[in-house]
């Protein structure tokens, strides 16, 4: 839920109006609409890329992953891995265009180690690549934006921890 619907139901269900410390944060979140659009558009554009390396890093830290025997083993599982990858980084871009990390705990993180666990993933792994995503992510931003894109991996991984 984005930070001007959040703002809105929380009043309407105290029956009253926004306060001025809410229509403040609405007006600072409006503000930084165009930087989000802008960051959201280079993290969309640059998927692959981002991907790519993100894949290669968690492949070098668990090189059992892709070895006999790993969950990431063939280009079958391997494929599966990177799927998730994406699906992990649009969920970081819901996030953030809303400025709220609400998106990702409802569509990504509620039911996760459950469902990585009855897959017979490794927890440390996921939480390991998501890391890996996230620095991968982080290496294409300018340092301030970069700041405000990590604390959304970091919710998905302290969700998984």
């Amino acid at each position: 839920m984005s930070l001007v619907s959040q703002i809105i139901i929380n009043a309407d269900n105290e029956l009253r109006y926004p306060t001025i410390g809410e229509l403040q944060a609405i007006q600072e979140y409006l503000k930084t609409g165009e930087e989000r659009i802008k960051i959201i558009s280079i993290l969309r554009n640059k998927e692959k890329e981002i991907i790519q390396k993100a894949s290669k890093a968690i492949f070098q830290l668990h090189p059992e992953y892709i070895a006999p025997g790993g969950n990431a083993e063939g280009a079958r599982k391997r494929s599966l891995c990177l799927r998730d990858y994406g699906w992990y980084l649009r969920l970081v871009t819901y996030g953030f265009l809303a400025g709220d990390k609400e998106a990702i705990e409802k569509i990504g993180i509620i039911g996760v180690r459950e469902m990585y666990n009855s897959l017979g993933v490794p927890i440390v792994g996921m939480i390991d690549s998501i890391q890996c995503l996230k620095t991968a992510t982080l290496e294409l931003l300018p340092e301030q934006e970069s700041k405000q894109v990590a604390s959304y991996f970091d919710f998905i991984i302290r969700g998984m921890s």
